[in-house]
């Protein structure tokens, strides 16, 4: 996202500033202080809205006249004032780092629910488990009904676009890194090929594609296109292809927004469309593609290096 941004604003990592962390089926709220100062002239995320909120005229509004340490402790008061048992004060917990909050042993989900209905209903309209919803049938959307069905996709090897690009590729998360994250860390480098993403494919694609190990391809579609390493896998089926996410964006040419991205970067062939007008939920992770061997020079890998500032 930041190689097509105007500006960037340099902020701070987890490490660098205070937080708290929880999550709704853990008993332990953690303190999170500042390890090490900002580098640089990093800031950290509220620092840089509060900064442009002010710009744009609205900065009260948004801060409500605090600092990010004391939201963190407005958060924590008003989150303890609704508790039905005690809590040390904020101060208290910033001080020790954590705090154990008190579960029930042997927690069976929605127990109270299934044990009596009406005294425990869900936040459903109903209050009950709802397979049909007359909310969302209401909004008449061609393409969400208020009930679960199913709905041709517009890429899939069934339909006509196939005939076209053969391959169905499955852009899942990678199992070297955390979506793009360490990209250019160890493990992440050494599963790559000839400096490009992987892609596997079945040994009869290959074989139709006259491609062997190692050999670096062409993935495209009538979107883009990217350059991979295939890897032969009879572990996929066939007309299947599979790709992970989080190769960083490599453009060959960054003046043309349709220049094939040289790293293996997915996002170059994927649909720019919701999973329906309701959920707009991504769809990225399907789409149908062709592959080719790449015979043109070998353009450079220039992923991890830093930017030409202005």
């Amino acid at each position: 996202m930041a190689k097509h941004a105007d500006i960037v604003v340099p902020t701070t990592t987890s490490f660098e500033r205070d937080d708290f962390a929880a999550s709704k089926t853990n008993p332990t709220l953690i303190a999170m202080p500042a390890m090490v100062p900002p580098y640089a002239n990093a800031r950290d995320d509220y620092h840089t809205f509060s900064a442009l909120a002010h710009r744009l005229g609205f900065g009260k509004q948004f801060t409500e006249g605090r600092s990010a340490r004391e939201w963190l402790e407005h958060m924590y008061d008003k989150w303890s004032a609704e508790l039905d048992f005690p809590v040390p004060s904020f101060a208290e917990f910033w001080r020790t780092g954590r705090l154990e909050l008190p579960t029930r042993t042997g927690l069976t989900w929605l127990a109270d629910f299934r044990a009596d209905p009406a005294a425990h209903p869900l936040g459903t309209p109903s209050g009950r488990i709802e397979i049909f919803s007359d909310t969302v049938d209401a909004f008449a959307l061609p393409d969400c009904a208020g009930h679960p069905t199913w709905y041709e996709p517009s890429e899939w090897l069934g339909g006509p676009r196939a005939a076209r690009y053969p391959l169905h590729l499955i852009a899942n998360q990678p199992r070297t890194r955390l979506h793009s994250q360490l990209d250019h860390g160890g493990a992440s480098m050494a599963s790559k090929i000839r400096g490009r993403e992987p892609i596997r494919i079945h040994p009869d694609d290959a074989a139709a594609r006259e491609l062997t190990d190692g050999d670096i391809v062409r993935v495209f579609n009538d979107r883009g296109a990217c350059l991979a390493g295939v890897v032969i896998d009879d572990g996929l089926r066939p007309k299947v292809v599979q790709l992970s996410t989080g190769a960083w964006f490599d453009p060959a040419d960054p003046r043309d927004p349709d220049s094939m991205c040289v790293h293996g970067n997915p996002n170059a062939l994927s649909n720019d469309s919701g999973t329906s007008s309701l959920a707009h939920g991504s769809t990225g992770q399907h789409v149908l593609v062709q592959i080719e061997r790449f015979t043109g020079e070998l353009p450079p890998v220039r992923a991890h290096e830093p930017p030409r500032l202005a």
